[in-house]
């Protein structure tokens, strides 16, 4: 059983433009963002894509509507998918959180697995779940090369899980994804293969 795995992260959102943190808020894509899935849209009319998945969250199923209409194909949504929730944090910037509680950003920033925000999601939890999600998607894809839309943290923690590096490490091995920039994976018989990370699909936007 072998299926690629075509992983995007969601164009850019007006909180993310400001930097702060926008888990299971919905927050709207920004122009720049339309850009990005646009952009995305015909890379996936350029490269072979059997089938779309996506976040439930309107800005990841947004990002993959361009792709869909070049492709012909109606999107399949999988709740455990969506981004982490963050907290106390969402709608905040790391560097304001700092300002309240530095002693909790700096413990973050050391292991922000060990150390969520409060009120957090656990972030093993996500791991556990989106990774989950995606080994499921590729059993129905067997053969098939699927984009997956969904979002930074979530992803990050789901490839370290995935690729066996320790949770913790998440921020630093992966500083971030780039919206609306694919990643590819290779799942074969139940083992999980990095092919590329993080390649821009349009570099003028992306």
């Amino acid at each position: 059983m072998t299926a690629t795995l075509l992983l995007a992260r969601h164009g850019q959102t007006v909180w993310h433009a400001e930097n702060r943190y926008a888990g299971i808020s919905d927050v709207p894509l920004t122009e720049t963002g339309y850009a990005q899935a646009e952009a995305l849209g015909r890379w996936a009319a350029a490269h072979p894509v059997d089938a779309v998945w996506t976040s439930p969250l309107s800005r990841a199923v947004v990002t993959a509507e361009p792709a869909c209409r070049a492709l012909g194909l109606n999107p399949s949504r999988e709740p455990d998918l969506r981004e982490c929730d963050f907290g106390v944090m969402e709608g905040r910037t790391l560097a304001q959180f700092a300002q309240t509680d530095p002693d909790a950003a700096a413990a973050f920033r050391a292991d922000p697995v060990a150390h969520p925000f409060p009120g957090a999601e656990d972030p093993a939890a996500a791991a556990g779940r989106g990774a989950a999600a995606l080994r499921r998607i590729a059993a129905a894809h067997d053969g098939e090369r699927v984009l997956v839309v969904a979002h930074n943290t979530l992803l990050r923690l789901v490839l370290c899980r995935l690729l066996s590096i320790p949770l913790g490490e998440y921020r630093r091995v992966f500083p971030r994804l780039r919206n609306a920039a694919v990643t590819e994976l290779r799942a074969d018989a139940g083992h999980v293969g990095l092919i590329s990370l993080n390649v821009p699909c349009d570099r003028e936007t992306a």
